[in-house]
């Protein structure tokens, strides 16, 4: 299998009509991977990187089931407004259930339908999200996440590598129950960015206080100043 070119085969998650059960066991099984490979350090250090001050507004587009808000949450010192917004009610009502204990703001929308006309979000984050997009519509969600923060915003996701690929397919085969977890994940990869793309993608957006910074394992944290 070649890696030179991103995949487009839509991952099962993003279709209809999953039952609840295969969804909450998906977000369990996702959170479990991001806890051993690294994944939440990740999201924290790019949190780390941008939160300035006493108290700070985070959102995070495509939040699933709220974990790494959560992961966030335990790390803060500062007291923390959360929002999440996904398109999918049924990972919000996970999200809820992960977050009760923090008030959260949880949206069932579309990312790019939310406007705050006040309390506007200091950092803004997305995490193994960017993947289910064309590079098209990434140009637009890297604008969108620039204008909707006051701090910047930071991005956790996939570099698409052969050992990645291979990695997660056979442990997932080996450890998952989940069949969305066992077909996404390995697909994840293919769908992922490479350091070249994702520079090409954040130059078309017109940003250019950014970082790539490459992490085990096989992570990209983008990280933009506002």
């Amino acid at each position: 299998m070649k890696f030179t070119q991103r995949s487009y085969e839509k991952e099962l998650l993003d279709g209809t009509g999953i039952p609840f059960a295969a969804i909450e066991r998906n977000m369990k099984e996702l959170n479990t991977i991001n806890t051993l490979l690294g994944g939440h350090a990740i999201t924290i250090k790019g949190f780390r990187q941008l939160a300035t001050g006493n108290h700070c507004h985070i959102c995070e587009i495509g939040c699933g089931g709220g974990d790494n808000l959560l992961a966030i949450a335990k790390s803060s010192k500062a007291p923390l407004h959360i929002t999440g917004i996904d398109l999918n009610a049924a990972c919000i009502q996970v999200a809820a259930t992960t977050l009760k204990n923090y008030q959260p703001v949880l949206l069932v929308s579309n990312y790019k339908n939310v406007e705050w006309k006040t309390d506007v979000p200091d950092i803004v984050f997305s995490s193994l999200f960017c993947h289910h997009f064309t590079d098209e519509e990434m140009v637009s969600q890297l604008q969108w996440m620039q204008q909707h923060c006051s701090k910047g915003f930071f991005i956790n996701d996939l570099h698409r590598h052969w050992l990645a690929y291979y990695s997660i397919k056979w442990l997932t085969a080996l450890f998952s129950k989940s069949y969305l977890v066992k077909n996404d994940a390995p697909l994840s990869v293919r769908r992922g960015f490479r350091r070249n793309e994702w520079k090409e993608l954040l130059e078309q957006a017109g940003i250019k206080n950014y970082a790539i910074q490459w992490k085990w394992a096989f992570r990209w944290l983008i990280i933009v100043h506002k």
